[in-house]
């Protein structure tokens, strides 16, 4: 996918700022790094007198970065192995999503 001509993406991914850099190796492939925004949202959850506390990992980057991934591809962010729990959700400006688990 084509970058939209209104954004310079690798000028809003650098790592001078608040981009970090990723490694991430499709099943059977090589590993490559990628830049982009991890965020690791904390949710609190209640049902009935059940409380649950969870995050959810995700890394958004450049999509032809990640066209090639797939579910269960590894990324390591800062030392920390994750997953791919779904192929990589663009979002329609040249940005993907990686929702990701703990590996």
């Amino acid at each position: 996918m084509v970058s939209p001509a209104w954004d310079d993406l690798d000028a809003f991914l650098q790592v001078d700022d608040f981009a970090i850099e990723a490694t991430v190796t499709p099943r059977g492939g090589v590993p490559r790094q990628i830049k982009g925004v991890f965020d690791e949202p904390y949710f609190n959850t209640q049902l009935g007198e059940y409380e649950a506390d969870t995050t959810q990992p995700r890394f958004t980057c450049k999509a032809v970065d990640v066209a090639d991934l797939q579910d269960k591809a590894e990324v390591e962010i800062n030392g920390q192995p994750y997953f791919l729990l779904t192929n990589p959700q663009e979002d329609g400006t040249g940005m993907a999503v990686l929702q990701l688990a703990r590996g």
